[in-house]
């Protein structure tokens, strides 16, 4: 269960992110903020509904809002693999929760700490103690993370 706080903390990184990754952009090349008004007030009540979306009890339906908004705020041409503190921000946080990993099946001991939130023994310790699955090519699956989150 989501808080309201975390909604509000999600819309608010959601609504920097497309500013950021979006808008500034073609402000500089249109040369021009007024253009865009319209696109940043359809945004920011966009990111309500996807931050909604995200932290709401359709999993499918966040699963691919998750999708959508990584393809559009993160794009390149390899599979999408942030850094340990992408995980601590409000969407990496929900991102986790709704897919575990985007992009990987099995993830490092450290990259499911940095998921969870703990250090790299603390995952050892849940993987030994049947907590975290491991998975045969070596490392924690990212479903087995994902679960872990989605625990009462």
């Amino acid at each position: 269960m989501t808080t309201t706080d975390e909604h509000v903390e999600l819309v608010a990184e959601l609504a920097g992110l497309l500013e950021t990754r979006l808008l500034d952009p073609l402000e500089i090349l249109l040369a021009s903020g007024e253009l865009l008004e319209p696109v940043r007030d359809r945004l920011r009540v966009e990111a309500e509904v996807w931050a909604a979306q995200l932290l709401g009890p359709d999993r499918e339906r966040a699963a691919g809002t998750a999708a959508r908004l990584i393809a559009a705020l993160f794009p390149g041409d390899a599979p999408f693999d942030p850094p340990a503190a992408w995980w601590r921000t409000a969407l990496g946080r929900a991102v986790a929760r709704v897919t575990g990993h985007p992009s990987a099946v099995a993830v490092s001991y450290s990259t499911a700490g940095a998921m969870l939130g703990i250090t790299r023994q603390g995952v050892h310790d849940l993987v030994k103690r049947g907590k975290l699955g491991r998975h045969p090519d070596g490392g924690v699956t990212s479903s087995s993370v994902r679960d872990r989150l989605n625990r009462p």
